[in-house]
């Protein structure tokens, strides 16, 4: 009796570990961006996911670095290409649901920011092409970064909430700014 007791305590302990496991490798699974395959090696491959926030200095790639990174659901595949002094990649959405006004930036080491690129509606899967052109100016190192939503007032999308990503639609003021 106090045997069978111990079997059925020790099946459910090992039952609830092996539960707990499996979930901990569908939330990694989950997470994987499968950055790097297919890829030729020569570049860096940088891959992120992002909730949100600021970019700094730190965070900055290199110039043949490929980004790779999900944030608010939409995968921003991007890359630049010297010869065409433009950043080329796919912004795709990877959830189940429609994202609204998905846009994507780049900001450039000398202080430039490329975009923000016309906002487009995503259906689950759907991707759409990315092409921003580089300024003449030389710069060291770039980060990127897709936003979804913040348009109508609605503030849960853009790192700065508001129509567009400055809050007014307009690129004035800086990143932060409110600009004229």
């Amino acid at each position: 009796m106090i045997r069978n007791h111990l079997m059925k305590r020790a099946f459910l302990i090992g039952s609830i570990l092996a539960v707990i496991l499996a979930a901990g490798i569908l939330v990694g699974c989950a997470n994987d961006t499968g950055a790097g395959e297919g890829r030729e090696s020569s570049a860096a491959v940088v891959s992120q996911s992002s909730p949100g926030g600021e970019e700094d200095s730190a965070n900055m790639l290199p110039p043949d670095a490929t980004f790779d990174s999900v944030r608010a659901g939409a995968r921003l595949i991007l890359n630049y290409d010297a010869a065409s002094n433009a950043f080329q990649g796919t912004v795709q959405n990877t959830t189940g649901n429609v994202l609204s006004n998905v846009r994507v930036e780049v900001h450039l080491s000398n202080g430039t920011e490329l975009g923000p690129t016309t906002p487009v509606d995503l259906a689950p899967g759907q991707a759409q092409p990315v092409n921003l052109s580089a300024t003449a100016a030389s710069f060291t190192g770039w980060v990127a970064h897709a936003e979804v939503g913040g348009s109508s007032g609605d503030r849960s999308g853009g790192e700065h909430g508001g129509s567009g990503e400055h809050g007014n639609g307009r690129e004035g003021g800086g990143e932060h700014g409110g600009g004229g």
